[in-house]
């Protein structure tokens, strides 16, 4: 499935990839997966695979909200898919969709929880649970009882109503500063903030400090070796950080490969510029 790419083609390119493989009918997904899981054939799992692709655009929609890039959310979708195959059983009489899309949306999930903030959200089942039903169960109590309160959603999800609190605060959203107190009237939310101006000594002071930092940084990403190096300029530097597949491709690993890169060289990091920051 090389030809499926998701990193530099646009998402319109993608869809014209993937809208080239027809849908299959029951029986003949039927077939390919008993192929699949009594003869190994791969053929047939690619079969599967590309006639639900398109599925799993539908789904990664629903997450558009969470302010992560399309493609990476369809690209985790896929291999939800692909995990989804792998387990189908066809004895069971279900369309492979209907047994997949638990399968896409856990990667999915898993996704975004581990992208949505340098803080950690938590991985407790009912934090995680919060994450994605909080917006959700918030619209239902206020359009079936007119109640919004944090305790009433805290109820309904069965979880503490500092939990609510917190998720609620997290999942606000950044607002912009561009943005009109009162339409119409021109004054923005940056005309109410207070000068920053300092003095030269303050000005000297924080120069001086992300000069220390950056050196600190430098320093850090040294203790790296050059694959971590780029991996870490091209995920987290960058001004547009590429995907994992982007860099799958270029370093002829795996995408799960990159992810276990990304996630040591940060931890290095992490580590080298605490023990720096200390002295």
């Amino acid at each position: 499935m090389h030809e499926l790419t998701l990193t530099a083609n646009t998402l319109d390119h993608y869809m014209a990839q993937i809208n080239q493989y027809k849908l299959i009918d029951r029986e003949t997904e039927r077939e390919l997966a008993i192929r699949y899981r009594k003869e190994n054939d791969l053929e047939a799992a690619q079969s599967l695979i590309c006639a639900n692709l398109r599925f799993v655009v539908k789904v990664a929609h629903e997450y558009r909200a969470y302010g992560l890039k399309l493609l990476d959310l369809i690209q985790e979708g896929n291999i939800g898919l692909m995990k989804a195959v792998k387990k189908f059983n066809p004895e069971h009489n279900n369309r492979l969709i209907s047994y997949a899309v638990w399968w896409i949306r856990a990667y999915i999930h898993n996704f975004i929880i581990n992208s949505w903030s340098l803080v950690k959200i938590g991985t407790t089942q009912a934090r995680r649970k919060l994450f994605f039903k909080l917006k959700q169960t918030q619209e239902l109590l206020q359009r079936d009882t007119g109640e919004l309160s944090d305790e009433a959603v805290a109820a309904h999800l069965h979880v503490n109503v500092n939990e609510v609190r917190e998720m609620s605060a997290r999942l606000g959203g950044d607002q912009s500063l561009d943005v009109e107190l009162v339409e119409g009237e021109g004054q923005t939310w940056l005309d109410r903030l207070p000068s920053t101006d300092s003095d030269q000594e303050h000005r000297l002071i924080e120069n001086q400090e992300t000069q220390n930092l950056t050196d600190v940084v430098r320093q850090a990403l040294k203790t790296l070796n050059k694959r971590e190096q780029e991996i870490i300029q091209a995920r987290i530097l960058a001004d547009t950080p590429v995907t994992l597949q982007h860099l799958a491709e270029h370093f002829s690993i795996s995408r799960e490969r990159v992810r276990q890169i990304e996630k040591r060289a940060l931890q290095r990091l992490r580590a080298c510029m605490e023990t720096d920051g200390a002295e």
